[in-house]
């Protein structure tokens, strides 16, 4: 779907807390207003999806990943940011203007801004937030089959008293981030 320019891509990210799976990134181009947007954290589950359907098949968007050992190797930030530009990058149109969550760009671009809050502020980027976080949340809930001990698709990797007890009690998982302290942690204490 082709729209008139000038068009504003809205970008944001998922997953920067949890200690396990990978920060997704998402881009949302809007071919018209939503109702109900806002930041995907002050949705419920059933919204988010009923807005994630809505947005994945009526407009533009894209969504990207930095895995647990980029995260690892770059730093979450980096990492987040890394995420970001590839989901820009993967519009199948380049926007115009680029307006991002939070006070870094993740790229150079001829228009890019930079908007603390930006997910209550400019609906291109509460999209974002909620294709990020529907794809995050899936994708955590995918891997919980792969990995069932340590319960995934309850927790998303954030760091609750049940994650942290399966922690302890099974170890680490291939998608655990080492670098952070909960997990390094954890993996003291295996040595």
């Amino acid at each position: 779907m082709k729209i008139e320019s000038p068009t504003i891509a809205g970008v944001d990210e998922a997953g920067r807390g949890p200690l396990a799976g990978p920060v997704v990134a998402a881009a949302v181009i809007l071919t018209q207003p939503i109702n109900g947007l806002t930041d995907s954290k002050k949705l419920t589950a059933r919204k988010r999806d009923a807005l994630f359907a809505e947005i994945t098949q009526s407009h533009i968007w894209s969504y990207a990943i930095a895995t647990p050992a980029e995260i690892d190797q770059y730093n979450i930030l980096r990492a987040s940011l890394l995420a970001m530009k590839r989901s820009i990058l993967a519009l199948p149109q380049q926007p115009d203007r680029v307006l991002v969550d939070g006070n870094q760009i993740p790229m150079e671009h001829p228009d890019i801004s930079a908007i603390i809050k930006g997910d209550l502020l400019h609906q291109e980027i509460s999209a974002a937030s909620v294709v990020a976080k529907v794809v995050r949340d899936r994708m955590m809930c995918a891997l919980a089959s792969r990995y069932p001990s340590w319960q995934f698709d309850v927790h998303k990797g954030y760091p609750t008293s049940a994650h942290m007890q399966a922690l302890r009690e099974f170890g680490v998982s291939s998608i655990h981030r080492k670098s952070f302290a909960p997990v390094r942690r954890v993996l003291l204490e295996v040595v």
